[in-house]
């Protein structure tokens, strides 16, 4: 990455601007900002009047393009995922602002008082439609009454209340020993939703003494201005929505004609203007003398000279360039980092972390390989990685060409169930024991290099957990040797002796140790001394970096290292638990005769799906932790920010190169 600083002619500021945005090789950074004290012999220029002009249109525009978005039936859900609808790119001429704001003005002219007025209909009807379906609501609660709905209200001599409630006992008993009091009932719902709709009726003289019943214990309808019997005023509101309704479905096909007219004409306008309004204002980001300005940013070091030449021929070598290498700290350059094809879903999960500062190693690929093993190892089913692996074929093939993010994951996928299906059969597992159960034979058995296979984790655990943690030493170990290069590269020699390097004679000379003390082995004489050595100098280095805390770094690593034994326990909870679901399924499918065939089918096919679920969760989960905790903590810093350059993004529209 450069830092390189540009000093522009005025006459030639909207040319080097538009150029630098379509060349998308810079990120621009608020000179102010980074260097307040420039504003005593600089000031910060006032946005372009056009910018506000800019965003008045994208508003008006951005609202009528919201309004004809509703007409346009679209995918949804994981439907829009698999096949996401694709932009319709309309070829530009380029055009100067003026014209852009003449054009747009053109298209608002025409078609935005018809828009906004089939909008505010809508939004009326809508209201309509709300009210009508409240008053529908409460009315059906009385369509079994006789009663005119005029009458609900107080008159000289009679108070009447029309509701619901879930008190209906409650309220008899009140009422009781209310005289002048009559109660109608009618009940609805069953179980815990039931309800009654209850007419009241009452002499005006006990209206107190109702009235506080009702506020207790009834919700009461408000139907004024309503008349008729509630069948009949049931009726009249039903035809009203349903005249409602067509009308509404009128307004919304005048819409659709708009959106097939002239949505992606406004997408295409709209787009225009962003990318002349971020023109407009990027000038904020300059310092600004008499008859110059000041422009700093951010290049990739490949593209210096591609920039270098960019400005000089735009200015007619007008301009005063220069460029440096930053440092870390004041500098806080971007990071940019290219990963390959394979592994670019690793991106993410690694900036789910943290995007690596600048300087710092890159550790997405050596994350990706190490992810794919473990969660092979975890999940560690041939017959489960089967099935992930064909589904992420289907994926890849058929719906990757609608979707490059589902092509991505799809990839993914790919590998996680080849390795899985590698892993399952050295294991024998498919699933579970699925094959020597159901058919009486093993999967399969072979001996390479003197090793008998498959292996048996159920029967055979520490086989299988040695493995594991010699692939959590590698691990670990690439750790120390990706914090040593990093170190390196940053001249921070005494970290890199006292805090990296001091664990390759630790774990040489501690391992020897323990090997000689706990596991039997035979270290004597020169050797054992050896060790010995080894062992006090990695302790002397980490106490030098650490302190007497150094003493918890050496219990830590050995959490770690230890910490991977959870390839061997998520693998045996995978095999145990595909092992009982097909015990199960036996027992039912052997009580029950002919019907208990399509039974055991049945929970077998559920069952396993369940696992490979729940497992596959599992085993992704526990494949980034060892990343993210045990291999991280090693080298790993993160806290960076991504470049992000100043740059033209087009998704609806395709500028037409100019013919020389």
């Amino acid at each position: 990455m450069k830092k390189v600083s540009l000093l522009i002619h005025q006459d030639y500021l909207d040319n080097t601007i538009k150029e630098l945005h379509k060349a998308g090789i810079v990120e621009i950074i608020n000179v102010s900002k980074e260097n307040p004290n420039i504003l005593q012999d600089a000031e910060q220029p006032d946005i372009d009047p056009d910018a506000a002009t800019c965003a008045n249109y994208e508003l008006r525009i951005t609202r009528l393009i919201d309004i004809l978005k509703k007409t346009k039936k679209g995918q949804k859900g994981l439907k829009a995922i698999i096949n996401p609808p694709k932009s319709e790119k309309i070829i530009m001429h380029e055009r100067s602002i003026d014209e852009i704001f003449s054009y747009s003005e053109s298209i608002l002219h025409e078609i935005e008082e018809n828009i906004l007025d089939f909008e505010n209909k809508l939004n009326l009807i809508n209201e309509q439609i709300t009210s009508l379906d409240n008053k529908i609501e409460q009315i059906s609660y009385l369509s079994d009454f006789s009663l005119d709905l005029s009458d609900i209200g107080e008159s000289s001599y009679l108070v009447v209340y029309a509701g619901k409630t879930k008190d209906l006992a409650e309220i008899k008993k009140e009422i009781d020993s209310i005289e002048l009091v009559k109660l109608y009932s009618k009940q609805f719902g069953s179980g815990k939703k039931i309800e009654w709709a209850v007419v009241l009726i009452a002499h005006i003289s006990v209206k107190g003494k109702i009235e506080k019943i009702i506020r207790e214990k009834i919700t009461i309808f408000d139907l004024k201005g309503i008349s008729g019997i509630p069948k009949d005023a049931l009726k009249n509101f039903k035809n009203e929505k349903i005249k409602l309704n067509n009308d509404k479905k009128q307004i919304k096909n005048e819409l659709k004609k708009y959106s097939s007219a002239h949505l992606n004409d406004l997408l295409a306008t709209r787009e225009e203007i962003n990318l002349e309004r971020n023109r407009k204002e990027i000038i904020r980001e300059f310092a600004k003398t008499k008859s110059t300005f000041i422009v700093n940013g951010w290049v990739l070091e490949k593209n210096e000279e591609q920039l270098k030449k960019l400005v000089t021929d735009i200015t007619e070598e007008n301009v005063i360039f220069s460029s440096k290498t930053p440092s870390t700290n004041p500098d806080n350059p971007p990071i940019y980092y290219e990963t390959p094809k394979w592994a670019s879903s690793f991106r993410t999960f690694l900036e789910l972390f943290a995007t690596p500062r600048y300087n710092e190693l890159n550790p997405t690929v050596f994350m990706g390989i190490f992810f794919i093993i473990f969660f092979g190892f975890m999940l560690g089913d041939a017959g489960y990685g089967l099935i992930l692996l064909i589904l992420s074929l289907v994926g890849y093939f058929k719906f990757g060409k609608h979707s490059g993010m589902l092509k991505t994951w799809s990839f993914l996928g790919i590998m996680l169930g080849i390795t899985t299906t590698i892993i399952g059969f050295l294991m024998n597992s498919f699933f579970g024991d699925f094959i020597p159960r159901f058919f009486g034979t093993s999967l399969y058995s072979a001996t390479i290099l003197g090793i008998n296979l498959p292996l048996e984790p159920l029967e055979d655990p520490l086989t299988i957990l040695a493995i594991a943690l010699v692939f959590g030493i590698i691990h670990l170990n690439l750790g120390i040797i990706l914090g040593i290069v990093q170190s390196f590269h940053r001249r921070e020699y005494k970290s890199l002796i006292t805090k990296h390097f001091a664990w390759i004679p630790m774990q040489i000379g501690g391992g020897l140790l323990v090997g000689n003390f706990i596991m039997g082995w035979t270290v004597e004489g020169i050797l054992f001394y050896t060790a010995a050595a080894l062992t006090l100098v990695g302790i002397i280095l980490l106490f030098i970096n650490a302190g007497p805390i150094g003493f918890f770094d050496i219990t830590g690593y050995v959490g770690d290292w230890l910490s991977y034994a959870r390839l061997l326990a998520l693998g045996l909870a995978t095999g145990g638990m595909a092992l009982a679901f097909n015990v199960v399924s036996e027992l039912i499918g052997g009580m029950i005769p002919v019907v208990g065939v399509i039974i055991m089918s049945i929970i077998l096919i559920f069952s396993h799906l369940v696992n490979l679920g729940l497992q596959a969760l599992g085993a992704g989960v526990h494949s980034l932790r060892l990343q993210y905790v045990e291999f991280f903590n090693r080298f790993y810093e993160g806290g960076g920010r991504k470049f992000s350059p100043f740059k033209l993004k087009r998704k609806y529209t395709i500028l037409e190169e100019k013919n020389d």
